[in-house]
């Protein structure tokens, strides 16, 4: 019996010591997996818990023109946050701080009293000055930490603000290129780890730690700073000259469809945007304004006719009386008692509104309406321009005889500036539609690497290079001696076509309300450059394309074509004078000269100085050896003295 006993007590005793054995191994395979397997992922969930994130805002991408000049960047703006754990005194820490940001101490103290981990004290301690976040951070308040935030930085002030945009209370693009590109644009922000107890307090034996981010994609405009300033020059003057509604502008490389500038007036501050009218931000005119073109429209008549070979300007006569009858309706000349005979390059010199309408019955109704698309009307451009409008033609049950007739010479229909670019830019290009575009690619801040590039594009041949070559040389005949001879250039051979186009309104024609363009461009042999500008609503003088707009155009190029190049050319036609033409005189060359001497040198000469006192010419506009009426400006950019 007590043997029994003995081995029966023999046999409990292994079996525990094998239980304890394996509850051990077990332990041991625990730990190992505790500590070592899942030690990353056990640690990161408990630093999770631990965790108080101090955020960096993301460093959003930078627009540059096509040299890579910032037409926007970043500055930094620090925002506040507070850590209620770590502050024992909040009602005091409140107090000191609630003058430096400019906020209620009541409210403040209220918000930084609130039961959260991290408070985010907004808005007043959001986008702070960087002096002021200095100072707060010499107060020494326990709990109050710094993070890094970005605003927009407009070092080219309103310049572009209807194309580019602006951003919002978080950085966010709303506007323009801005809002177009958000998704490019936008960074991801870094941020700063903070490990502390329940009690907010730091844990010793964990270090902080860093999350890093990326900086958001640079876009790259087609756009030339030096080219959008001349442009952006010209049209507040107008807005002032002439005490215009609004005025826009598009400088286009016929070849590539590339936009070289793009501009609005009046523009708008847009660090400032909330105390603007939503419709300047909203509507940026070239892409968005849709408006009868008048004659500006009738290059594509012009065009039409004679890649259909139903005219010859030289041969072909056309007598106009003043009107026309077509379909019980009588279409008048904007000159009353007609031109009298002339030949069909002289209907095109005077703009000849019954000599148009031939054009166009030659051409044929369906032939001219499929032109007319063909060359990209009726539909948006695909410039990748934010707001961009369709514009709108007759339907084809709407298109009878008179709507006919008044399309071959630009009434009745709708069109958009940036749809006349583009297809001015075929007509004269050798007929090619070209693709406007506006930007020229997206890069990568950190590595320079090219994320995107934009290319040409051609949509479809139009015309033949011999109709082109026609319409260009027939277009710079109106400068020489038509309706566009203000936009006259010398050496430069400039060809374009007036427009004046009355406004309306519930269906009706305003009385002496007008917008008056002109589109131009240069070199009229091998287009180079392609100049529209419209002025809308201009007052103190005679609403004509030809008196206001067309000058523009032509300082425009002149002042344009040394940045891109152009030289004088040989084989300009002569400018007819004209009784009661202004004066011209060639601009004489004043750089390195001072402002003391050009005091004693000019009498009669307006010049404005930009720049030191006691500096010197560096840069003129016009350019030394061009052309200018002898009421003009002269332009100096003035720098340090040698």
């Amino acid at each position: 019996m007590r043997r029994f006993i003995e081995s029966k007590m023999r046999k409990r005793l292994r079996l525990a010591f094998l239980m304890l054995a394996l509850l051990f191994a077990a332990l041991v395979v625990k730990l190992f997996q505790v500590q070592i397997i899942r030690n990353p992922e056990l640690t990161e969930k408990a630093m999770e818990n631990w965790d108080r994130e101090l955020p960096f805002a993301g460093v959003r991408g930078e627009i540059l023109d096509r040299s890579g000049r910032k037409i926007i960047g970043n500055k930094v703006a620090p925002t506040l946050y507070f850590m209620p754990s770590q502050n024992r005194d909040i009602p005091a820490a409140a107090a000191a701080l609630a003058p430096l940001i400019g906020a209620d101490k009541s409210r403040l103290e209220e918000q930084m009293s609130k039961r959260a981990s991290i408070i985010k004290l907004a808005p007043e301690g959001k986008n702070i000055p960087y002096d002021t976040a200095i100072q707060i951070g010499r107060l020494g308040i326990p709990g109050l930490y710094t993070g890094v935030d970005y605003v927009r930085d407009y070092p080219y002030g309103n310049m572009l603000s209807r194309l580019v945009g602006f951003t919002g209370y978080d950085n966010q693009g709303l506007a323009g290129i801005e809002y177009e590109y958000e998704k490019v644009l936008t960074g991801k922000g870094e941020k700063i780890r903070m490990f502390t107890d329940a009690r907010g307090n730091p844990l010793p034996h964990v270090g902080d730690g860093w999350i890093r981010g990326k900086a958001g994609a640079n876009i790259e405009l087609t756009i030339d700073l030096r080219i959008q300033e001349i442009v952006e020059r010209e049209l507040s003057q107008a807005m002032l000259k002439y005490d215009a509604d609004q005025a826009l502008a598009i400088v286009m490389d016929p070849g590539t469809g590339e936009i070289l500038a793009l501009a609005s007036a009046p523009n708008f501050d847009p660090s400032d945007y909330a105390s603007v009218d939503p419709s300047i931000y909203n509507r940026n005119l070239p892409v968005w304004m849709t408006f009868e073109p008048g004659s500006t429209f009738k290059i594509i008549t012009l065009a039409s006719a004679l890649e259909e070979g139903v005219v010859n300007l030289k041969e072909d006569s056309f007598f106009d009386p003043g009107h026309v009858t077509v379909g019980g309706a009588r279409l008048r000349c904007w000159k009353r008692e007609g031109h009298g005979p002339q030949t069909f390059l002289e209907v095109v010199e005077n703009s000849c509104n019954p000599g148009f309408i031939e054009l166009g019955r030659r051409v044929g109704p369906d032939k001219l309406t499929e032109y007319i698309r063909n060359f990209g009307f009726g539909s948006t451009t695909g410039s990748g321009i934010a707001g961009e409008a369709s514009g709108i033609l007759f339907s084809k049950e709407a298109y009878g005889p008179v709507e006919h007739a008044t399309t071959s010479f630009g009434q009745g229909i709708s069109v958009t500036p940036i749809q006349q670019a583009q297809a001015v830019a075929a007509a004269v290009n050798g007929g090619r539609l070209m693709q406007p575009y506006i930007v020229k690619r997206i890069v990568d801040p950190e590595t320079g690497k090219e994320i995107e590039r934009s290319e040409p594009v051609v949509k479809r041949q139009v015309i033949s290079e011999e109709a082109s070559g026609k319409v260009r040389e027939a277009l710079e005949s109106v400068v020489a001696n038509g309706s566009g001879r203000n936009a006259f250039t010398d050496g430069l051979r400039v060809g374009g076509k007036t427009g004046t186009a009355q406004k309306v309104e519930e269906g009706r024609y305003k009385d002496g309300d007008y917008i008056v363009s002109f589109i131009g461009f240069a070199p009229a042999d091998d287009p180079d450059i392609l100049v529209y500008v419209a002025v809308d609503g201009p007052e103190n003088e005679v609403q004509f394309g030809g008196v206001i707009s067309a000058p523009m155009v032509g300082r425009i190029i002149s002042d344009i074509a040394p940045l891109r190049g152009i030289e004088p050319r040989d084989g300009q036609m002569e400018r007819e004078y004209r009784w009661g033409d202004p004066v011209q005189i060639r601009v004489p060359d004043l750089t390195g000269r001072s402002r003391d001497e050009l005091v004693k040198m000019f009498h009669t000469i307006r010049i404005e100085w930009n720049g030191p006192p006691e500096g010197q010419v560096i840069r003129q506009l016009p350019a030394p050896g061009t052309m200018m009426e002898e009421s003009g400006i002269i332009h100096l950019y003035a720098g340090p003295a040698d």
